[in-house]
C-alpha cells in the first residue's frame, strides 16, 4: 500500500470521525432538556422512573430539600407550638338578584329538612343555566341548601341569569319555572315567580355586560432553541410556586385561600405529560394563562404573570409571545395592566369585582 493510498484512508477516517462528533453534538444541543436531579439523590434515582404530576408535587411542597432532617426524631410538644391550618371559607346561600331570578316559595306549614332534601329535583341545571334551592334557617337569618334535622318555614328558588354559555332565554326560563313548581307541590308550598319577558331582558343586559368585561389572558412561553421535557417544564415552574393541576399537563399557582380558583395557570400538551418516556418527548412553547375575574384584585394577578414569565424565560431560555405566537416585547405590558386596572373598576362598579363569588358565577 503506498504512502497515497495510506492518506486517503487516514483522512477519509478522520472525516468520518468529525460527521459522527458534529451529529452526536447536534444531537445533545437539540435534545429536550431535562430536569436536574436533586443533589445527593441521583444515585437513589438511577433508572427509576418518576411521575411528572408526583414530581412537580414534591419540589413544590420542598420534599427532599432538606433530607437530613427526616431521620430526627420531633417532640410532640414542639407541635403545641405550630400554627393551626387555615379554617375552610363559610360557605352561604348562593342566591343573589344581582345575577339571579329569584322566586319565593311559602310552605302551608314547617317543613322538615328531610322532606325538602326529598322533594329536590335530580338536577340542578336549567338549560346551560345553574338552578339552586335555598332554605331560611331561622336561628342564623342565612339561606342555605336544605340540610336534614332541620325544619324550615320559607324557600327560595332561583336560576342564574346569565353565564359563559349565554344569557337566560325563555325555555330555560320555562323549564326553571316547571321545576320550581315541581318543588313546590311535592312541600305543599306556593310559588311566586317573577315575570319571564322582564327576567330575560335583565339575563341579556347582564349577558351584554359580561361579554364586555370578561378578560382572559394567555402568554405563550416558546422555547429559543432547544426544547423541553415535561419534567424540565415542571420542575422550573415548581421553583415559583406552581403545583400539579386536575388534569394531566397543567399546572397552577395557588391562592392562599383554599378551595378558590387559581391565581395563575400553566398548560402544555396533555400527551407530553401522559407519555410513557416524558423526558424523552420535546416540547416547543408552554402557556401561562390569567382568569381576571376569577382571581381577586389584591392578589395583583398580572403584576405576579409578568414576573413568573420573565423568570421562567430566563430559567429555560424561551421567548414570551402573545397568543398567536408574536413576540411580545416588555413595553407591551404596561398598557396590558393599565387596561386591566380600568376593568376591575368597571366590575367593581357593578359590584362584581373581580375574585368574588358573584363574578366567579356569572364568568364561568
Amino acid at each position: 500500500m503506498s504512502n497515497f493510498q495510506l492518506g486517503l484512508i487516514i483522512a477519509g477516517a478522520l472525516v468520518l470521525i468529525i460527521v459522527v462528533a458534529h451529529n452526536a453534538w447536534n444531537n445533545h444541543r437539540n435534545a429536550p432538556k431535562r430536569p436536574r436531579p436533586p443533589a445527593g439523590g441521583a444515585a437513589d434515582g438511577a433508572g427509576a422512573r418518576h411521575e411528572p404530576a408526583l414530581e412537580g408535587a414534591a419540589l413544590a411542597s420542598g420534599e427532599g430539600v432538606d433530607s437530613a432532617l427526616s431521620g430526627h426524631a420531633i417532640d410532640p410538644r414542639d407541635a403545641l407550638d405550630l400554627p393551626a391550618p387555615a379554617p375552610m371559607t363559610e360557605r352561604r346561600g348562593g342566591l343573589d338578584v344581582l345575577i339571579d331570578a329569584i322566586a319565593p316559595i311559602t310552605p302551608e306549614r314547617e317543613v322538615a329538612g328531610e322532606a325538602a332534601l326529598a322533594a329536590l329535583p335530580p338536577t340542578r341545571r336549567a338549560g346551560s343555566k345553574p338552578f339552586a334551592i335555598e332554605a331560611l334557617r331561622e336561628e342564623t337569618r342565612q339561606w342555605e341548601a336544605p340540610q336534614a334535622g332541620q325544619r324550615y318555614r320559607h324557600f327560595q328558588a332561583g336560576v342564574q341569569l346569565a353565564n359563559r354559555t349565554g344569557a337566560l332565554n325563555e325555555i330555560e326560563f320555562s323549564e326553571f319555572v316547571m321545576k320550581a313548581q315541581q318543588f313546590a307541590d311535592a312541600i305543599g308550598a306556593a310559588a311566586d315567580f317573577p315575570d319571564m319577558l322582564h327576567e330575560v331582558a335583565r339575563a341579556r343586559e347582564l349577558d351584554q355586560f359580561a361579554s364586555e368585561h370578561d378578560a382572559q389572558l394567555t402568554f405563550v412561553l416558546r422555547a429559543r432553541q432547544a426544547a423541553w421535557s415535561p419534567g424540565y417544564v415542571e420542575q422550573n415552574a415548581a421553583r415559583q410556586g406552581l403545583v400539579p393541576g386536575p388534569i394531566p399537563g397543567r399546572m397552577v399557582l395557588p391562592v392562599a385561600e383554599p378551595g378558590l380558583p387559581p391565581l395563575l395557570v400553566l398548560d402544555y400538551d396533555a400527551q407530553a405529560a401522559m407519555s410513557d418516556e416524558p423526558e424523552q418527548t420535546a416540547l416547543r412553547e408552554v402557556a401561562l394563562s390569567l382568569d381576571v375575574a376569577q382571581v381577586a384584585r389584591a392578589e395583583q394577578p398580572f403584576a405576579r404573570l409578568r414576573e413568573l414569565a420573565q423568570t421562567l424565560c430566563e430559567a429555560m431560555d424561551g421567548v414570551l409571545c402573545d397568543g398567536n405566537g408574536a413576540p411580545l416585547p416588555a413595553m407591551a405590558m404596561d398598557p396590558i395592566a393599565a387596561d386591566l386596572e380600568q376593568l376591575y373598576d368597571q366590575l367593581d362598579q357593578r359590584d362584581l369585582s373581580a375574585g368574588s363569588a358573584l363574578a366567579r358565577r356569572l364568568f364561568s
